[in-house]
């Protein structure tokens, strides 16, 4: 959490840093000068009378400090230095206070001018000194008993006591960092769409088979021949190839359907690439569009979808007729087919189930482009006819409670679920999907593809084209018996 959103916590501490910071230079500074009065109980000196008097000055200090705020003290010092304000304001500007145990007051007053600072201080001290003497005098006559002498001038501050920029700065850093953090939680907590493999793991399980990069170009050049060799996204469908043949090493799914769980998520792209990728290692694949909502297979090979899947379920044409060779490799293609009123019927036929059967004699894979699982129940009946699953999330798109739906329907029907591709990751970031870089052995491959090409008995007698081009329908590389 704190990785993704890193950028805000920053963004918010400075902000927290420059509001302390304007604080300081926007505040008009404040100069505080501070004055100490003693105070005494006038005796004959002698060893009692010193400790009575010390003990009734002690007792006696605290109303001191508790007058220095009345009017009494401080009307006197607005009429002596001609100030524009009344008592309640001054008494907010002067500070008193003394010390446990002793008989020291100490007097502060703060103004913006430091010269000002100090007569108020002074005048304050002076007038605490009158103020008691004619509180304390008896009404007898004669003197106070209580006598407050200066013994700390009050003098004009040299620099001002506020406003304290380090600790408006340090404040303005903590108040920023806190709300950058504050933001950060409620952005995650609110926040319930996969955006990388941790959140994955938040939902479920199940082996990540791999994770493509968000490339803008895809939109316009999705296929991964339209890529570069070495580019990361041509990598990313190797790699996806390798992990779903660690995940089928039995080799019992020979057919593995490719579905998400909204549209949108990129599965079309991601079932057209891998059959791509896995007929590049040498492999004799099928490719089936069998999204008979909305078909993208045959628009992303630039073939004709008209004559299709649908023609073959509903016995207008045989399957061998219907195959369109693809490339330079082994990879033929079952467009869709026109669109049916009633796709989730013809998914589930007994002909269909028979079709995939026949596909998978001939065969090393069969890819089926499937309709996504929320919406229409397509994929979950299709998922019930072939040996696997794959699913493709959409990263920054669907929502864990979306993912949750799609596996437990997956689930109910009791699907082998070989993995999930994460699409859409971005290319950096903490959400980014990393990849090792390993040198390949071609000529295996190559050996391999040759031997495959040589056992098939009935193979297109149309030439490759080089751009991978749409091509006549093929024949299925080996007729079976219908």
């Amino acid at each position: 959490m704190l990785r993704r959103s890193w950028l805000l916590v920053v963004a918010s501490t400075l902000i927290g840093l420059l509001l302390g910071a304007a604080a300081s230079l926007l505040t008009k500074p404040t100069y505080t000068a501070e004055t100490q009065l003693f105070v005494a109980i006038q005796n004959s000196g002698t060893i009692q009378e010193l400790q009575q008097g010390n003990s009734f000055s002690q007792a006696r200090v605290q109303s001191y400090v508790e007058i220095i705020h009345s009017p009494v003290v401080l009307q006197p010092v607005i009429d002596s230095l001609g100030l524009p304000t009344t008592a309640a304001e001054l008494a907010t500007r002067i500070k008193a206070s003394s010390d446990l145990e002793t008989v020291l007051i100490n007097i502060s007053a703060s103004d913006t001018s430091a010269v000002q600072s100090a007569a108020i201080a002074q005048a304050v001290a002076a007038s605490t000194i009158s103020a008691v003497d004619t509180l304390e005098k008896p009404q007898t006559g004669g003197s106070s008993p209580v006598r407050l002498s200066v013994i700390k001038p009050a003098s004009a501050p040299p620099s001002p006591s506020a406003p304290n920029t380090r600790l408006n700065v340090l404040i303005g850093f903590v108040v920023g960092l806190g709300a950058g953090l504050g933001a950060m939680m409620v952005r995650g907590s609110l926040d319930k769409r996969i955006r990388g493999e941790l959140d994955l793991r938040t939902v479920t399980d199940c082996p990540l088979l791999g994770g493509i990069a968000f490339d803008q170009d895809a939109t316009k050049k999705p296929l991964l021949t339209q890529t570069p060799q070495q580019s990361p996204r041509a990598e990313s469908f190797r790699q996806l190839r390798t992990n779903l043949k660690f995940a089928n090493v039995s080799g019992d799914a020979k057919s593995v359907l490719v579905t998400s769980s909204l549209p949108g998520e990129g599965k079309s792209t991601t079932a057209t690439n891998l059959a791509i990728a896995l007929a590049q290692a040498g492999e004799t694949v099928c490719l089936v569009d069998a999204d008979l909502r909305r078909p993208m297979v045959g628009e992303y090979l630039g073939l004709d979808r008209h004559a299709g899947l649908t023609t073959a379920l509903v016995g207008d044409a045989d399957v061998n007729d219907l195959l369109h060779q693809w490339g330079e490799d082994d990879l033929y293609v079952l467009t869709s087919g026109e669109i049916p009123p009633n796709p989730s019927e013809l998914l589930g036929s007994e002909s269909m189930r028979v079709l995939i059967d026949r596909l998978e004699q001939v065969f090393d894979h069969v890819i089926i482009d499937a309709p996504p699982l929320l919406p229409v129940t397509d994929a979950a009946v299709l998922a019930q006819r072939v040996g696997g699953i794959v699913l493709v999330v959409g990263a920054q798109k669907l929502k864990n409670q979306d993912l949750e739906k799609s596996l437990a329907s997956l689930e109910l029907v009791g699907s082998n679920l070989l993995g999930i591709v994460l699409n859409r990751l971005p290319a950096k970031g903490p959400d980014a999907y990393a990849y090792g870089y390993y040198s390949r052995d071609e000529v295996a491959s190559n050996t391999r593809r040759n031997s495959k090409r040589s056992s098939l008995s009935n193979a297109s007698s149309f030439e490759a084209q080089p751009d991978g081009s749409s091509r006549p329908a093929t024949i299925f590389p080996a007729n079976l018996e219908h």
